[in-house]
C-alpha cells in the first residue's frame, strides 16, 4: 500500500468524523502537508535546499502545518486538525503515529547534529504537547495534552504534565 493510501486509512481509523475518501483528500490539511512533505523531502535529499524550503513555507501558509523538508516521516502518520504543528529538521516519526493540533517536535538551541525528537511507531501526541530536544518517544507511547517532554519516554508509557512525567506503563499506574 502506498503512503497516500496509508495516510487516508490512518485518517479513517483515527478520526470518527471522517466520512469518505474524497472528503479526506479534499479537506484534511494533514494529508496535504504530508503529501507535499514527500516532495520537499525528495528535494532536500537531492541537496535542493532552497527549493525544498520555499515549497515547505508555501505549504505552511496553506495548511498551518510546518514540516521541515529534512524531517523523516513514516507511513500511516495522521495529523488531526493540524493547525500549529511544527516538525523540526532532524525529527524522525515512525509509522502509524497520531499528532494533534499545536504539537511541536522542536529543538532546544542552536547546537548541530540530532537536535529534534524521535517518535517511535504507534505513538500518540495530544494537542499542544511540546516535545523538545533529541529525546525519544517510545513505541505506542501516549503524551497528554499540553505536556512538555524533555526526557525520553519508554515504550507503552503515558506521560503528562510540565515537565512531563510517566504516569502509566502498559496501562499500569507508575508510582511517582
Amino acid at each position: 500500500m502506498g503512503w497516500g493510501k496509508r495516510a487516508i486509512q490512518a485518517a479513517k481509523e483515527n478520526d470518527p468524523a471522517a466520512r469518505h475518501t474524497l472528503e479526506i483528500i479534499l479537506t484534511y490539511p494533514g494529508i496535504h502537508a504530508l503529501f507535499w512533505h514527500r516532495f520537499e523531502h525528495f528535494l532536500y535529499n537531492h541537496k535542493l535546499f532552497l527549493w525544498a524550503r520555499l515549497s515547505s513555507q508555501f505549504q505552511r501558509f496553506l495548511t498551518g502545518i510546518e514540516i521541515h523538508p529534512g524531517a523523516k516521516i513514516g507511513q500511516g502518520v495522521f495529523i488531526d486538525h493540524g493547525m500549529g504543528v511544527v516538525i523540526g529538521e532532524t525529527a524522525e516519526i515512525g509509522d502509524d503515529v497520531v499528532l494533534f493540533h499545536g504539537v511541536t517536535l522542536g529543538g532546544t538551541g542552536k547546537h548541530g547534529g540530532k537536535r529534534h525528537p524521535t517518535v517511535k511507531s504507534g505513538a500518540m501526541i495530544s494537542a499542544n504537547a511540546q516535545i523538545l530536544g533529541p529525546v525519544t518517544i517510545g513505541k505506542n507511547a501516549k503524551i497528554g495534552a499540553g505536556a512538555v517532554v524533555l526526557k525520553n519516554i519508554p515504550d507503552e508509557a503515558t506521560a503528562v504534565g510540565v515537565p512531563a512525567k510517566v504516569v502509566r506503563i502498559a496501562g499500569k499506574k507508575v508510582e511517582l
